[in-house]
């Protein structure tokens, strides 16, 4: 197995609150705090209220699943639902530098676990903090295919290490559970959010339950193969890992400091050209009857987020046209600009 990820299943495990600097255990409050407003919201979307309803009633006790009532169910379906409500309203951070939506994939699983397993405040912090950085370095390393959403790829395995350090496993317990997490990992396509196929959230919801569920398959004695997350990464759900970087500055850069807060209820990289469209409504004052037409050049990633007429809630947060005309008629892209 890699060196490489041995030493960052050593920092998962092993790393202490005390270790982190006030700065970035700061930071992470505010992380979490942002992460259980918007699985809070997402809740209340109606197919997350259906799936809710038919899971828990075959479901187990011992952690809450954050919607109305706070019912409770076992960790991992309740891992599960808030993963996918956290994911249904395009309200999630995001890390600035690597595709990576951290938090809202491994929230979920600390947070459920940590319920369950008496985990103090600190300890599912800690555990945050060390997941999304395993996540982030994992996701950087990765060359992503061109159509692979990131939900249940780097971010299944960043919660897959965050589920570790709640259990209490060691570092070789711990790298056993991430190569584990490896024959776990998803290919949701992006082609998906255009479409307005809601099934993409489920697939971060799923790094929730492989949070709860690969820490209980090393511990039951479940074997690995050494290269399982090179493997996976470079040649079945990527197109090539290099781990030279996965080490740099471990410990002294915390990648959760690095995130952004999403203030717009749409898929990010339509944000540039609302930011320019917002300028010129600042600019030239218009109602929104006396605009004909609004001409957008963006960068061919964002071009693809062009239909006129999403056939869905969801599907609207990835479309360009739809998020202008919404800033254009509401004045803001926010949550109710897309219901």
């Amino acid at each position: 197995m890699g060196e490489q990820i041995e030493r960052l299943a050593q920092f998962v495990a092993e790393t202490q609150w005390d270790e982190i600097p006030a700065a970035v255990q700061q930071h992470a409050r505010l992380v979490l705090l942002d992460t259980l407003g918007v699985i809070l919201a997402g809740a209340e979307q109606p197919e997350v209220q259906q799936l809710r309803q038919r899971l828990l009633a075959t479901a187990g006790t011992g952690a809450t699943v954050l919607a109305r009532g706070w019912p409770t169910s076992d960790p991992r379906t309740a891992a599960l639902l808030n993963g996918i409500a956290g994911r249904s309203i395009e309200l999630c951070e995001g890390h600035r530098y690597v595709p990576c939506q951290g938090a809202v994939q491994i929230v979920p699983g600390v947070l459920a676990l940590g319920e369950w397993t008496q985990c103090t405040g600190r300890e599912i912090l800690t555990a945050l903090i060390v997941g999304y950085d395993a996540a982030v370095r994992l996701g950087a390393s990765l060359t992503p295919r061109a159509l692979a959403h990131q939900n249940g790829q780097a971010p299944l395995l960043g919660a897959v290490a965050a589920g570790a350090r709640v259990r209490g496993l060691n570092a070789a317990e711990t790298s056993r559970a991430l190569r584990i997490g490896a024959t776990l990992v998803l290919t949701p396509s992006y082609t998906n959010a255009v479409a307005g196929a809601t099934a993409l959230n489920v697939a971060g919801g799923m790094s929730g339950f492989a949070a709860a569920l690969a820490p209980e398959l090393a511990l039951a004695g479940f074997a690995a193969q050494d290269n399982a997350i090179e493997e996976a990464l470079s040649s079945l759900v990527g197109d090539g890992f290099q781990p030279g970087g996965l080490l740099h500055e471990l410990g002294t850069r915390w990648e959760i400091s690095h995130n952004y807060f999403r203030l717009r209820a749409c898929c990010n990289p339509i944000y540039a050209a609302l930011d320019a469209l917002e300028a010129a409504l600042t600019a030239l004052r218009p109602q929104p009857d006396e605009i004909d037409r609004i001409d957008i050049a963006t960068y061919r990633f964002a071009s693809v987020m062009r239909h006129p007429d999403p056939p869905n809630y969801f599907a609207a947060k990835y479309s360009l046209p739809h998020a202008a005309a919404a800033v254009v008629w509401r004045g803001n892209a926010g949550y109710g600009s897309f219901t």
